[in-house]
């Protein structure tokens, strides 16, 4: 759980230095005792000509950035153990046949909370291997990138099936890779995504048998009754609940989703 605490720290250090600035230059603008204070300070954003060609750059840098980090928590993420974790936890729900119980919400947060159990293996990794030198101005950018995705790559090989990553480099044009070291991280995620989406779909094959058997049987003994008219789910639903409940469903599932990643 170091990586989580990590994560925390940085996030909260980068809060109290935001809320210290503006406090600072809320501060340093005050206006007079006899005059009314505002709580919120007033941001002003404004348009205006560029003075010159390294403006013009400045400006669609920060703009690739902005765009860059709108993206990053979807492509951590399809890089990671979470879509494999979030789509058994669906599976799950659709089989006992509830519609909104657990929320999405609470499915999406137990996914996430998952993803980061499985993942910090892999997160330490990167912290102690590339984050910590270059914050310490060890090694560059590049190198830091390099080793931060050296770990993650790793982890996408041990998870990504043969037959997906060849049809990915068939795909890419590309010539056939002699080891993981030539094949492109823009076709190792791909291959990654779909043997995480074709792993997740098996194992929820497995989750929907034991239900399927419980609605069959309470359609027959309904059908045997002569009740017609009563919707079999109605009778079946509190019958498979209580099955998931007694055979510990969710423990089982847990222990399936996180020892799947070993």
């Amino acid at each position: 759980m170091r990586s989580v605490s990590r994560f925390f720290k940085t996030h909260i250090t980068l809060v109290a230095l935001i809320v210290a600035s503006l406090w600072a230059s809320s501060a340093a603008a005050a206006p007079a005792p006899n005059q009314p204070t505002l709580p919120i300070p007033a941001l002003n954003f404004a348009v205006g000509a560029a003075e010159g060609p390294q403006d013009v750059a400045l400006t669609i840098q920060i703009v690739a950035l902005i765009t860059v980090l709108s993206m990053a928590p979807a492509i951590l993420l399809m890089m990671t153990s979470f879509t494999r974790i979030l789509i058994v936890l669906g599976f799950i729900r659709s089989a006992i046949g509830l519609q909104q119980t657990p929320p999405n919400q609470v499915v999406a947060s137990v996914a996430l909370f998952l993803t980061v159990f499985t993942m910090t293996p892999v997160w330490n990794e990167v912290y102690t291997g590339a984050v910590t030198p270059y914050m310490q101005e060890e090694i560059p950018v590049q190198t830091a990138l390099e080793r931060a995705m050296a770990p993650i790559r790793q982890f996408m090989f041990k998870q990504t099936r043969e037959r997906e990553l060849s049809l990915m480099v068939r795909l890419s044009g590309g010539g056939q890779p002699a080891n993981q070291d030539d094949v492109p991280s823009m076709t190792l995620i791909p291959a990654f995504v779909l043997s995480e989406l074709k792993t997740a779909f098996q194992m929820g094959i497995v989750i929907y048998i034991p239900f399927i058997v419980v609605d069959m049987v309470v359609a027959s003994i309904l059908m045997s009754m002569g009740m017609m008219m009563l919707p079999p789910s109605m009778i079946s639903l509190p019958f498979k609940i209580l099955l998931f409940v007694m055979a510990d469903g969710w423990n089982l599932v847990v222990a399936s989703l996180v020892t799947s990643f070993n």
